[in-house]
């Protein structure tokens, strides 16, 4: 739970209202909201999200109910309350092959120690899509997700153009063993390389799963670059997810910092967009989590009917600025009605 955002807390009863069990749980009729057991012989799509208290998780579930709303299958929402929490997550899949579910959408919140659960689904018969993050190796019938690395490299490019091509950033990780945002940190160090007049002055340091956690890193981080006048002796930051890029924003208004520096985050939500509509932060790199997690469960479900399906399927990035937030694309994006499919 987070302590330092009420917004985030919000959220957090949202999707305890529409889940439960160890992260979040709900079998109903295509809605993943209700508490009916599903009939024999109807489709069962286990959907198991890296989180389950993120703005991006809830979207994420969002899409995935609004698929089985319209295909007519069951699915179960479950995941790990943590996103560092890789034991949860595994037992997750374990008990769905176990269980005997129809099939597995998932988001591996670690490249390596999801293997062997999800070879095991792939072994039992009970295919697995991934969405948002892949592993290293492993069977899969398809990977539905943002381009992560030109996600990142989007990011680098227009903090590079806000800067002139010159001066030095701190880019804060996520986490060890995360796939996506580990492919967003390479992009943005990639665009990074292609402005020579750019120092990249920290690169190592990982905020870590939850807000809370960022936080702490990204104070200690940015006062090393504290200067006697109070100020900051770096021109720009780049964060790559959610929950440090909030926490980046806390900490530069704590010291008031804000809107002093060049800041570009990654994804979307309602505490990000007000920092993006007062200029607090320059852009926002985002992504579409519901159809992620609609396009999860059509990709699942037309598998198990017979039917082809690509084995990676794009679902779009770009860049969110205060110029551009009011465009009907981007209001779909960082205002999404998440109350239609996720029902109390």
């Amino acid at each position: 739970m987070r302590r330092i955002s009420g917004m985030l807390a919000a959220g957090v009863l949202m999707g305890a209202m529409a889940c439960g069990g160890s992260g979040g749980g709900g079998t109903g009729g295509g809605t993943g909201a209700g508490g009916a057991s599903p009939a024999a012989a109807k489709t069962t799509i286990a959907v198991i999200p890296k989180g389950t208290s993120h703005v991006f998780w809830q979207s994420i579930h969002a899409g995935a109910a609004k698929a089985a709303q319209e295909l007519g299958v069951d699915i179960i929402w479950r995941g790990p309350i943590r996103e560092d929490d890789r034991d949860s997550q595994v037992s997750e899949v374990e008990g769905f092959v176990s269980r005997g579910v129809s099939g597995i959408v998932l988001a591996p919140l670690d490249d390596s120690a999801l293997v062997a659960p999800v070879t095991s689904a792939m072994r039992n018969k009970i295919p697995v899509v991934f969405i948002d993050s892949g592993l290293k190796g492993g069977e899969y019938v398809s990977f539905v997700a943002t381009d992560n690395a030109k996600g990142g490299r989007l990011g680098g490019e227009h903090l590079a153009k806000l800067l002139g091509g010159k001066g030095k950033v701190v880019l804060l990780r996520y986490a060890e063993g995360s796939a996506s945002t580990n492919e967003r940190e390479d992009g943005f160090l990639e665009a990074m390389k292609a402005s020579p007049g750019i120092q990249v002055v920290s690169s190592n340091q990982y905020g870590g799963a939850d807000v809370e956690s960022a936080y702490k890193k990204s104070e200690t981080l940015l006062s090393n670059y504290k200067k006697p006048d109070g100020s900051l002796s770096i021109d720009g930051i780049f964060t790559p997810n959610e929950s440090t890029a909030f926490a980046v924003l806390r900490v530069l208004q704590d010291n008031g910092w804000a809107g002093k520096v060049r800041f570009v985050g990654f994804d979307a939500s309602e505490n990000l967009v007000k920092g993006l509509a007062s200029g607090q932060i320059d852009a926002l790199v985002v992504q579409d989590p519901i159809n992620m997690g609609y396009l999860g469960v059509k990709t699942i479900v037309a598998h198990i009917k017979g039917q082809p399906v690509e084995k990676r399927i794009d679902t779009g990035v770009r860049v969110a600025t205060k110029e551009n937030m009011d465009s009907p694309e981007m209001k779909d994006v960082l205002h999404p009605d998440l109350s239609q499919w996720l029902k109390p």
